[in-house]
């Protein structure tokens, strides 16, 4: 029996809106990888994009290591004044999110298109939800389109 690792990971990353930005997280996110994914995707949020989509729908796995760094970009967007949502999320990491109790403090989005219609027509509190009013700058340009592997 072989198992096959992979330390792959790759984030595509778009702006649609000033200080929004959707990153397509591909491959699996585990303790091999899950670092990379914190590390990139802080990277977007706090050089002016606070409200960070996650498209997860190309993951294939998920582990603990990448549920942590899921809820550590959380602290990050909030800390931010931003939003982190997540979007396509496959079955097996729902059920994870929904076992854990996380997707009670994450907002998940069937479609990339909800997650962006639910942050862009208003103001956001720490959660994501309709609240007080942030201010993002548009500045994540530096970050578009640039995988991000280890």
């Amino acid at each position: 029996m072989t198992t096959d690792v992979t330390d792959a990971l790759q984030l595509t990353v778009q702006q649609p809106h000033p200080g929004l930005a959707i990153a397509t997280v591909a491959g699996d996110v585990d303790m091999h990888t899950a670092e990379t994914l914190r590390r990139d995707a802080s990277m977007i949020i706090e050089q002016g994009c606070p409200h960070l989509v996650l498209d997860l729908s190309q993951v294939g796995f998920c582990d603990s290591a990448g549920l942590s760094a899921l809820i550590g970009l959380w602290h990050t967007a909030q800390a931010e004044g931003g939003a982190l949502g997540l979007a396509n999320v496959p079955d097996r990491l729902m059920r994870m999110l929904t076992l854990t109790g996380v997707d009670t403090v994450l907002p998940v989005h069937a479609t990339t298109a909800e997650a962006l219609t639910t942050m862009t027509t208003g103001p956001f509190d720490s959660t994501g939800e309709p609240g007080s009013t942030t201010h993002a700058s548009d500045d994540c340009d530096s970050q578009m389109d640039r995988p991000a592997t280890r």
